[in-house]
């Protein structure tokens, strides 16, 4: 629910951004306890008056937030399963690494505790185990995974990795963690996925 138009000067789209971005920053420092539309304010450099009269409420601010920077992962297709978990897990590695890493992670804990925001993290949640759990099905369906395939053992052990992955390696060290990332996403499929051609197929 974003803020309606006010009348009279045309909102700055600039502005706009600078709040927004202030807002992701604070929330992925802060989380939601630390979290208050003077404390955006001071950060974006602007008035309170500027941030009500685009969003009536500090959830209604961190929504837009959210909606700007945190997205769902977009549907991957390849050739192959372990070409398709590969890009999944880029995807992940680059959304926790990226600009607004920080909120994406603090979300995923807080997001049912606020109101207004929990249904739409719980959106965005669905379309992420939607494409997900597609790869696999798609696997399936081709024989390169066996039927007996666990998806959700598959799925939790690959996006919980790459989650964890980034969690654990010091803040100081992160920096350097995407360019090795895509050698890392590649052994960690390589390790989930058998070795062994699919009985039957």
């Amino acid at each position: 629910m974003t803020g309606t138009q006010p009348a009279g000067r045309p909102r700055d789209p600039v502005v706009d951004q600078r709040i927004a971005e202030a807002a992701i920053g604070l929330f992925g420092e802060q989380g939601w306890a630390g979290f208050s539309v003077e404390a955006v304010a001071r950060r974006a450099g602007v008035g309170k008056a500027s941030i009500y009269l685009r969003w009536p409420t500090k959830q209604a601010l961190l929504l837009e937030a959210l909606r700007r920077h945190v997205q769902g992962v977009a549907e991957v297709e390849a050739s192959d399963v372990r070409d398709e978990l590969v890009q999944l897990g880029m995807q992940l590695m680059r959304h926790y690494l990226g600009e607004a890493g920080r909120a994406a992670l603090r979300i995923s804990v807080e997001a049912d505790h606020i109101p207004g925001v929990a249904e739409h993290w719980a959106t965005i949640r669905e379309s992420r185990v939607l494409a997900a759990r597609a790869i696999v099905r798609r696997a399936i369906d081709r024989g390169e995974l066996s039927d007996a395939t666990s998806v959700t053992l598959l799925l939790d052990t690959l996006c919980g990795a790459v989650m964890n992955h980034v969690q654990a390696t010091p803040e100081a060290a992160r920096a350097k963690l995407l360019p090795a990332g895509e050698s890392y996403v590649v052994r960690l499929v390589d390790f989930l996925l058998p070795r062994t051609p699919v009985p039957g197929r």
